[in-house]
């Protein structure tokens, strides 16, 4: 922009532009979202050369190093980004997943309409087989693979940028994904002095309002960003009632001229109502609120709304970065993370709760009658209460150190590859949260500890015990640029996975409650190449092969016993995809053509044999 009026371009493609202008001397503006702005004089006919912009965060290098961001018309894979600026114009009031639903590949739904209850497929495949990385750091879960959504609600209010990679990417983590992958990349540290102060109402009582300030880059090289929100609302589906937290701390401190130190925490913590138990179109649709509204999972209790399903958690993820740039060519970037996750899903003992005889009124399927529940349970008096309500808590440990070296060996030549290695433990239990006004609540499960024994608030039952998972892991990864026009990528990792366990509600075992432990060792190799040929088209191809271990339900079958399952192997998959791009000023387009062949797969803990995807994208 020529600075003090409306005159101004965008550049092309490549990054070139030309401006005219009527004065003699002007002052030229050039900005991109995510830089700071640049300012430089013109006079007369004026030739700009390379324009070298700086980072608006402090602390991004290293996270995009760890991060593995691919290129548009480099990274031989199907890529998408969606930049801050798009997050900010179209998420809105709607989950963090949602701003993905237009990405060619992906499916996306809230599910049963809860607060952080969404869920995402990646070219058909369900996200315990798509990598979900948080600034470089795996969070899918260790033992099933799976992402609750709902632990990370607040990230739309932090994310820089988040890129889809369709297939077997070209992420920096010893275990490759089937589906794809997400890098969602966080802010890190504003370089500049501000904050704001922001609020959002929408129907159905919602209510979000926050703040952020920034320190900017002081002259010592420290910089801070703290970011802090709350949201509320009643949910569009009845008992779906949510509230939450959301935070953010970002903190960065240039030891000197080869090392950086930043830290990096954020976490939100939330409870909803839930719309978890189906019901037919017809009992929905004879309701107060009609069949998109209606939810049979919630009801009244002394006068207030109460939650038949119902979710609460908690899970921040804290981050320590060094960044050593070695010399002109090489830099070292180490993340060093630990995460500490707590909560639960509300669930019923008994009949009564959730049946049409206990619902508020005589038809249709009216709110539950809590209150009658509680009466009956206060008139059994020594009996005990026939229906509680309890939860299954989950919490978990979770500590992790990713480490990646990346050398610029040439000007065509790039390698690098590091150290990806974790330590998780989950602990399971069911736990009684609430006798609704009986005495106490006995277990009918016979091979329990919890069998015969009057259960109070707070006591455990049905199950409890503790998932452990080791895995460390190796990658390499080398991008050759053949010619101007020619890209070649390939990427290969090994890692052992270790699984223990151990059992603490079984009366049945009589040995050790440990597990022996049992190793997987996993290994990958993906490589593909990238061929531009003009200014707007483009086509890429990638094949790859991985064997990786089985998860946690497939190597111990009965959460009663500690004991491994010896016909547990790894999972195997075969993976081949093409791709054609075409980008222009105005319009730009992708086809891919990918097939998939999965020729081990754990299901139930018995193995089924080659399943095959085809499909084509455009």
């Amino acid at each position: 922009m020529e600075v003090g009026t409306s005159n101004g371009v965008s550049t092309d493609f490549d990054g070139k532009f030309s401006i005219t202008t009527t004065k003699t001397i002007a002052t030229l503006a050039v900005s991109y979202v995510g830089f700071l702005t640049k300012e430089f004089e013109i006079n007369g006919d004026t030739n700009l050369d390379n324009i070298t912009l700086a980072s608006n965060q402090v602390g991004l290098e290293e996270i995009m190093i760890v991060a593995s961001v691919a290129v548009d018309r480099k990274t031989p894979v199907a890529v998408s980004t969606i930049k801050a600026a798009d997050i900010s114009l179209k998420l809105s009031t709607q989950e963090f997943p949602e701003i993905l639903k237009s990405t060619p590949g992906v499916y996306v739904t809230r599910a049963g309409g809860g607060y952080g209850d969404s869920r995402i497929n990646l070219r058909g495949f369900s996200s315990e087989n798509v990598a979900v990385m948080i600034n470089g750091v795996p969070v899918n879960d260790m033992e099933n693979g799976r992402v609750y959504w709902s632990n990370w609600a607040g990230l739309g209010d932090v994310t820089s940028r988040m890129q889809v990679q369709r297939g077997l990417g070209a992420s920096k983590v010893a275990v490759a994904s089937v589906g794809g992958t997400i890098n969602i990349i966080t802010k890190t540290t504003d370089a500049e002095q501000g904050g704001n102060v922001s609020t959002s109402i929408a129907n159905d009582g919602y209510l979000k309002y926050g703040m952020t300030y920034s320190t900017g880059l002081s002259d010592n090289g420290f910089a801070a960003t703290v970011s802090a929100s709350k949201i509320s609302g009643d949910g569009y589906v009845d008992g779906t009632e949510f509230s939450g937290y959301n935070y953010f701390v970002s903190l960065s401190q240039q030891l000197n001229e080869a090392h950086r130190l930043s830290f990096t925490a954020f976490g939100a913590q939330q409870e909803h109502g839930q719309r978890f138990n189906r019901g037919t179109i017809a009992e929905l649709k004879d309701t107060d609120s009609g069949p998109k509204k209606a939810n049979r999972d919630w009801g009244y209790k002394n006068g207030e709304v109460y939650h038949q399903s119902y979710n609460f958690y908690h899970k921040p993820q804290m981050s320590l970065n060094h960044l050593w740039n070695i010399n002109d060519n090489s830099a070292l970037s180490t993340a060093v993370y630990a995460s500490f996750g707590s909560g639960g899903g509300r669930r019923d003992e008994g009949a009564k709760i959730g049946s049409d005889d206990y619902r508020i009124g005589q038809t249709g399927l009216q709110p539950i009658d809590f209150d009658r529940v509680v009466a009956e349970n206060q008139a059994n008096g020594v009996n005990g209460s026939s229906d509680i309500i309890s939860s299954s808590r989950n919490s978990h440990k979770w500590y992790g150190v990713l480490s990646t070296y990346k050398n610029d060996v040439t000007d065509a030549v790039t390698i690098s590859g590091g150290l990806d290695a974790r330590y998780y433990v989950g602990s399971h239990w069911y736990e009684v949260d609430d006798l609704l006004g009986g005495q106490y609540f006995l277990d009918n499960e016979t091979n329990t500890f919890a069998y015969g024994k009057a259960l109070t608030v707070g006591d455990r039952y049905n199950k409890d015990y503790d998932g452990i998972v080791l895995r460390s892991g190796l990658f390499a990864q080398a991008e050759f640029q053949v010619s101007e026009s020619f890209n070649l990528f390939v990427a290969t990792d090994v890692s052992n996975t270790n699984y223990k366990k151990e059992e603490f509600m079984s009366s049945d075992i009589t040995g050790s409650r440990t597990s022996e432990a049992v190793d997987f060792i996993g290994y990958g190799i993906k490589g593909g190449g990238n061929y531009n040929i003009d200014a707007v088209n483009n086509v890429f191809a990638n094949v790859g092969y991985f064997s990786r271990a089985p998860f946690l339900i497939g190597v111990f079958l009965d959460e009663d016993t500690p004991e491994a399952n010896e016909e547990a192997e790894n999972e195997k998959v075969f993976s081949v995809e093409l791709g054609y791009g075409f980008r222009e000023e105005k319009l730009s387009a992708n086809v891919n053509i990918y097939y998939t062949q999965w020729l081990d797969k754990t299901n139930s803990g018995q193995l089924v044999r080659v399943i095959t995807y085809f499909s084509i994208t455009y």
